[in-house]
C-alpha cells in the first residue's frame, strides 16, 4: 500500500509537493500542485517511479493533489500532458483556447511564470514541438 504525503517544497513556486512512498520506504512517485491564481492552479511534474506503474499510485497522488486544490477553492486545474487518457479518467478535458475569464487573462499575461505563458498559448515561450495536450477539470 501507497500513501501520498506531504514533502519539503524544494522550489519557492511550489506551493504543495506529494510524495508517495512504500510502507519499507521506497520511493512510488510524486506530483506537485501550483496555484497561479485565486481560481486556478496546475499539476506538476506528476511522475510515477519504475516498478511502481499500474499500482494506482498516480492516481492516488492526483487524488490529493486535486483535493489539495478544493480545500484552496480553486476552481479549475489544469495540466500539460502527454498521459491524456490518465488525466481524462480523472475528470480532465482537453481544451483549445483559454480556459480563464478575460480579466483573468490579463493579469496572467503579465505573469513571468513560463507554465502560465505555455498554458495560455502566448508565443513568448517556445513553440509546443513535443505535442503535450493541454487539459483542464473543473472542480
Amino acid at each position: 500500500m501507497l500513501v501520498a504525503k506531504d514533502a519539503v517544497a524544494y522550489f519557492e513556486s511550489i506551493q504543495q509537493f506529494r510524495v508517495a512512498e512504500s510502507r519499507t520506504g521506497q520511493f512510488g512517485g510524486c506530483g506537485a500542485l501550483h496555484v497561479m491564481w485565486d481560481d486556478l492552479a496546475e499539476i506538476r511534474t506528476l511522475a510515477v517511479a519504475p516498478g511502481f506503474e499500474g499500482k494506482g499510485v498516480g492516481s492516488a497522488l492526483l487524488r490529493a493533489l486535486l483535493d489539495d486544490a478544493r480545500e484552496l477553492g480553486v476552481a479549475k486545474v489544469f495540466c500539460l500532458t502527454f498521459e491524456t487518457e490518465f488525466f481524462a479518467r480523472h475528470g480532465f478535458v482537453p481544451i483549445e483556447g483559454q480556459a480563464v475569464t478575460p480579466e483573468v487573462f490579463a493579469e496572467l499575461l503579465r505573469s513571468y511564470d513560463e507554465g502560465v505563458a505555455e498554458f495560455l498559448d502566448l508565443e513568448r515561450v517556445k513553440p509546443n514541438t513535443l505535442g503535450n495536450t493541454r487539459m483542464l477539470c473543473t472542480l
